[in-house]
């Protein structure tokens, strides 16, 4: 069993941060409609205390209406605290990743920066830094503009790990990637040549055009499509961006309907894109098909091979894995286990042993596996799990 010896220990994953003294819950996305869903499980069950360390002047009474709305509209013999609602693949990666390291001996805490912005990232991180914690594993929404805080905390001698998606390589020690980018970017485009009959438009509904994992699987897309003849003719119109925001992505998705009649396939590499596009071409009955990077929870009721639904199949990752694996290398920084370079090896509990590879940005990186498809024979079952 690793010996952590954490004084207090991080983990920043797509806009969360699991910092330093308690549960903090700070979304990325839409830190009104969270807080909203916090006070109204808190006024279901007088019983439960949820402590939310931030400052909720702004805001606090819209906060509190509707929060009071939301409670008139459930029944009021609910005993059991419902988890406050954030994305399911966020809760996934975390709950893994708490239920390992504390197995360990660490104390993990929840952050949620005020924006899915490389700004509100910084803001936190220069908070967590001045606390000292053992360790910081971020999500990163911009390759480049995190670098002088992170190497501000390397020099502190907090250890940086990345996971999902990575700061450049000089901003991190090691990134844990849930699936190869060649790996994923292969998966879609095959996806597409399947989905679209081999030929016609197609486009991307992206999150936000920072996004460094989504941007290096848009690449890897592309490389692949002008790299094998297989794909000749099909032909990529657009890349769209919905900015990780449900409204903005079915906004997009109605825009791009609209801009290109003959489309046939939208490939959607977030959960948030998806799920809004998905519905919009449901709702409409759209011709136009669906796949990319989903929550097989959100996509259910999409996911099927025929006219009635938008999405014949899509990807995604073990969930539980990637928290896990990030824990465990996490774990191996602090305890000097690994330092991220080349070649070297540890072991992640009872994922096994891993090898550190060079990564396409020239740093390194823990590949967790491949990439997941989810279709009709496995989508009822998976959706139980995230």
């Amino acid at each position: 069993m690793a010996d952590f010896k954490f004084k207090k220990s991080g983990l920043f994953a797509a806009g969360v941060l699991f910092g330093t003294a308690g549960i903090k819950i700070l979304t990325s996305k839409d830190a009104k409609k969270l807080y909203t869903g916090c006070t109204a499980a808190v006024l279901r069950a007088k019983d439960c205390i949820m402590k939310i360390a931030t400052n909720l002047q702004e805001n606090a009474e819209d906060i509190y209406a509707e929060a009071k709305e939301i409670n008139e509209e459930r029944a009021a013999a609910e005993e059991a605290v419902e988890d406050v609602e954030t994305e399911a693949e966020e809760t996934a990666d975390e709950d893994a990743f708490k239920e390992t390291a504390e197995a360990e001996g660490a104390t993990v805490d929840v952050v949620y920066p005020e924006a899915a912005t490389a700004d509100a990232q910084i803001k936190v991180l220069d908070n967590l830094i001045s606390q000292q914690p053992d360790a910081i594993c971020i999500s990163a929404n911009d390759v480049n503009a995190l670098q002088a805080k992170l190497e501000e905390a390397m020099d502190a001698g907090i250890k940086v790990s990345s996971f999902d998606s990575a700061p450049n390589k000089d901003s991190r020690q090691v990134f844990v990637n849930q699936a190869g980018t060649q790996a994923v970017g292969q998966a879609l485009m095959d996806a597409v040549l399947d989905i679209s009959g081999g030929e016609g438009q197609w486009s991307v509904l992206s999150a936000t055009s920072q996004a460094a994992n989504q941007n290096a699987w848009i690449d890897a897309m592309k490389s692949i499509m002008e790299g094998d003849d297989k794909y000749s003719k099909l032909e990529l119109v657009e890349v769209a961006y919905g900015d990780d925001e449900p409204q903005k992505s079915t906004d997009q998705t109605a825009a791009l309907l609209e801009k290109y009649p003959d489309l046939k396939v939208i490939c959607a590499p977030t959960t948030v894109g998806i799920a809004a596009a998905a519905k919009y071409l449901q709702d409409n009955g759209s011709a136009c098909k669906l796949t990319g990077l989903g929550l097989p929870s959100e996509m259910q009721e999409y996911t099927g091979d025929d006219d009635a639904h938008s999405c014949p199949y899509f990807y995604l990752w073990d969930m539980q894995g990637l928290g896990k694996l990030s824990a465990y290398a996490t774990a191996a920084l602090i305890n000097g286990d690994i330092t991220g370079a080349l070649d070297e090896t540890f072991t992640a509990g009872d994922l096994g042993d891993y090898t550190i590879t060079e990564a396409d940005d020239g740093g390194t990186e823990i590949v967790l596996g491949e990439p997941l498809q989810f279709n009709t024979e496995n989508i009822e079952e998976m959706a139980k799990l995230y």
